[in-house]
This record gives C-alpha cells, structure tokens and sequence, in this order.
C-alpha cells in the first residue's frame, strides 16, 4: 500500500504540480486512508468496495474535538481519492473504484454578515472624536466602511497610497494585486485632520496611516480587539469583525443599484461568482419590502 502511494505522489508531482504543498495534501489524506483501512483488516486498495469507503468516508466526517468536518473539506478528499483510484486503474491495472457513484457534497456558501447603515452610523458617530486616539479609531473603522477594505489592507496602507486630490487609494489586495478605490470628497478632510491631531504627534519612523500609541503600524489584531471594545461600550453584541464592515460595504452598494461588475472591481475579486454572494444578501431587503408592501402578503385569500 505504501508502495503504490510513494508512486502515485510521484506521478502527481511531475505530471501535474510540481507542488510539494500539493503532494503533502494528497499524502496526508492517503495515510488517512490506509490507516484506516489497515485497522479494518483490510491491506489491499483493491479490496476496498463501496459499502467500505462510504464507512470511511463517515469516519472522515467526525473530527477528534468532537466538531464536523465541512463540506468543502470532504469535497476535497474525495478529490484526492478519485485521483488515487483513477492512476491505480489506469496505470496500476486494478480494476476496483468504490467511488464510481459517489458524489461529492455541496459547498454551499455561507452568506456573509452584514450590517444595516443605521448601525454603521451609529458605531462611528459614537467615538469621543476630542481625543486623539478616539479620532483615530472613527478614521480606522470610517475608511474600513467607506472603501470596503480587507483588515490586512487597512494595516498595509500607507499615506502614499492616498491620493487626496484625486479622492483615491491604491491598494494591495491579495496576492500583491493592486487595485484603485475611490473615496467621498468629505473624507479628504477627514484625513487632513487625523493626520493632524493624531498621526503627526504619534508615527514614528513609518508612512503606514495607522499606528499604535507607540507609533508602529496596526496589527490586524489591535483592529479586531478595538473593534470589539467599541461595539462593547456602546452596547451591540452582535459578534462584530472588521470583516462585516466591507461585507457591508458591497451590500449596501449593491441595495443601491451599483453595477455587481463595479463592487466585484471595488472588492478585489478576481471572480464574478464571489461578488454575487451579496446578492443574496440584497435578497432579503426585497423580501422584507415584498411583505410589506404587497397587498396578499398580509391579507390571505378566502376559499
């Protein structure tokens, strides 16, 4: 069994990765697999039948800390085993496949969460604005909102990429791709102003545009934990994260009729399909506006 699984990481690595990160993905699932196999008794792929892979596959499922294993998760094992069995078939000469009319999961995806523009409002305008580091965090959470920023992104931005005049960031998204994000004209002053009070008074020696108290650019986690705090003091428990400020960004774009290709631009996405989650998220606005409104949806009908 090693033996075949030695050659099959062989094969995947010179005909179509050259991955080690791959390789090591496929070897940890195939040692999953034998191990499993070999406390069945069972020391032979080829005697692997569907009844037993499908009792494998259960086991996959339960996780050691008692959680269960997500769909994408089991999706990408049987990827991993239909690879295996497609090369044993193929170049090996065994003629078993358990998973021949196995199909696998559906990823559906989570819809994302969101808040309401009134709660926006509400947890900027809250900030103390006359202290300086107050001022601070309003700018932090405000470019978070208004430009739709990943937490990593805002961390990374520096005055450099801010072009006041021309009311727009340049930003490095994932994978060191750039891309231009626009800003409203109040927001010049907003900048202007936090640069000022706060930023002049406190950097040192860097360009990033948020710095701690000791003057050393934001982590990721000083932005969660701040966020937390604030949501704290003003009393909403919602379990909120930087990343439903830009989630809430592409919402409410979308619920006031932006063009789905223009948010996917705005959010650095290198796909259509992941822009379109939000739509679903729009969905329920309609919704909500189809029950108010709509004269049978509060006033069944009579036979």
């Amino acid at each position: 069994m090693n033996e075949l699984i030695d050659r099959f990481l062989q094969y995947i690595y010179h005909r179509h990765s050259q991955s080690e990160k791959t390789v090591d993905a496929y070897r940890r699932d195939l040692f999953q697999f034998r191990d499993y196999l070999l406390s069945q008794g069972i020391e032979s792929f080829e005697e692997v039948d569907r009844l037993v892979f499908m009792e494998f596959l259960a086991s996959c499922r339960e996780l050691s800390d008692g959680r269960v294993a997500k769909n994408a998760t089991i999706a990408r094992k049987l990827s991993t085993y239909r690879s295996f069995y497609h090369y044993l078939n193929e170049y090996i000469g065994i003629q078993t496949n358990p998973l021949v009319s196995i199909h696998s999961p559906k990823n559906t995806r989570k819809i994302p969460e969101f808040l309401f523009l009134s709660e926006i409002q509400y947890f900027l305008e809250t900030y103390d604005t006359s202290k300086p580091v107050k001022c601070r965090d309003q700018m932090l959470f405000t470019v978070l909102y208004a430009c739709g920023l990943r937490v990593q992104e805002i961390v990374n931005l520096t005055w450099e990429d801010i072009h006041l005049q021309e009311r727009f960031m340049r930003i490095r998204g994932k994978g060191d791709k750039e891309r231009l994000v626009p800003f409203y004209k109040d927001m010049i002053e907003q900048l202007r102003h936090y640069k000022l009070f706060f930023w002049e008074k406190t950097a040192k020696h860097t360009d990033a545009v948020f710095v701690s108290l000791r003057g050393k650019p934001m982590t990721t986690r000083a932005v969660q934990m701040l966020m937390r705090q604030h949501a704290e003091e003003i009393g909403i428990s919602n379990n909120l994260h930087p990343h439903m400020f830009r989630h809430s960004f592409a919402t409410h774009l979308l619920d006031n009729g932006a063009d789905i290709r223009i948010v996917q631009e705005l959010l650095g996405h290198s796909s259509l399909s992941t822009t379109q989650i939000y739509t679903h998220v729009s969905t329920k606005k309609l919704q909500k506006e189809y029950e108010k409104s709509h004269p049978l949806a509060n006033h069944s009908i009579k036979g």
